[in-house]
């Protein structure tokens, strides 16, 4: 049996694709929302005009214990720490996997490594790459990574989750895969900043590949496989996320650029990632000048053309 934790966008996405496939749980947190699902027939609030398959059980409940569960952990990476240790019990012994991107804050833990300390004996593994919501409920083509450091795993995951329209590509660089999902949201809030402060997409195409070098060298510092910033979960992401108004990260940082209120309702992981990421590049003494740019942007310290001109005042040097 496959349960989605989390009933916003993504999850919801995810659980309409892999209801092609057989029966899926759909968990909210709100019973008033499990409520209006079940009535309604979509999720009005978060995916308006895509109907929910009957295959898909919506459920504020989360606490049939049932042996060999697969649970898609699709909520926010802030509040994932809170949902395992509300689910102790439910999630012990199975396999975990994150869809979530970024690095909780106060730990600078990523969502396997969260995993792995609230849930010892469970078996973590992430979903991440180039995708929205929207695409993926309407069946629309859509390829990602599946990351797991267990190979058998991650093979019977491969199978269990792929559909025709969702393509899996399977890796065990777990460290890889996540640090490239939380790292492109920093870029798009800088890369949205650019666009928003009419910059030009010149500076933007720049500001995408300086960045794509500033995730490649935390990833292999941290022991990743180089390759896997090079795939979906790294490029593919970024080309995705620093493009399309459609990304939550890239609209705040158009907020950011145009100096505009952004809703604080929507959930931008890049923000709080960038604060962590910083950190431990700091301590690992890792050149990081565009996550310290954003950082700056996000705290009011600095504004978009300040942080240009900052960038853009470092020392030449080659590429």
């Amino acid at each position: 049996m496959i349960t989605v934790v989390g009933a916003g966008a993504f999850g919801t996405g995810l659980a309409i694709a892999l209801a092609q496939r057989g029966r899926v749980n759909l968990w909210t947190r709100s019973a008033d929302h499990a409520r209006q699902m079940q009535t309604d027939l979509t999720n009005a609030k978060r995916l308006p005009g895509i109907p929910l398959p009957d295959q898909i059980n919506v459920t504020s409940a989360l606490s049939d214990k049932r042996p060999h569960q697969t649970f898609l952990l699709a909520v926010p990476m802030q509040t994932l720490r809170q949902v395992l240790s509300d689910h102790m019990d439910v999630f012990a012994g199975q396999t975990l996997v994150a869809c979530c991107k970024g690095i909780e804050l106060n730990s600078g833990l990523s969502a396997t490594q969260l995993i792995h300390q609230v849930i010892p004996d469970a078996t973590p593994a992430i979903l991440t790459g180039p995708s929205f919501a929207a695409d993926i409920a309407r069946g629309l083509p859509t390829a990602l990574t599946l990351a797991c450091t267990d190979e058998p795993t991650c093979k019977a995951l491969q199978a269990q989750l792929g559909t025709p329209c969702l393509r899996l590509y399977r890796t065990t660089d777990v460290i890889g895969a996540e640090l490239g999902g939380a790292l492109k949201n920093v870029m798009a809030i800088a890369c949205g900043a650019v666009m928003g402060a009419d910059l030009g997409e010149s500076a933007r195409a720049a500001l995408m590949t300086r960045g794509f070098a500033e995730m490649c060298r935390m990833a292999q510092a941290k022991g990743a496989d180089p390759t896997t910033l090079a795939g979906l979960s790294g490029f593919g992401d970024l080309a995705l996320t620093c493009t399309s108004d459609k990304s939550r990260n890239y609209q705040f940082g158009l907020s950011l650029g145009r100096g505009e209120a952004f809703d604080p309702s929507i959930t931008v992981e890049g923000a709080a990632t960038a604060h962590a990421v910083l950190a431990e590049a700091d301590k690992m003494n890792i050149d990081m000048p565009i996550t310290g740019a954003v950082v700056a942007l996000c705290t009011g310290k600095l504004q978009v053309t300040q942080a240009m001109d900052m960038l853009l005042s470092r020392p030449q040097k080659e590429e």
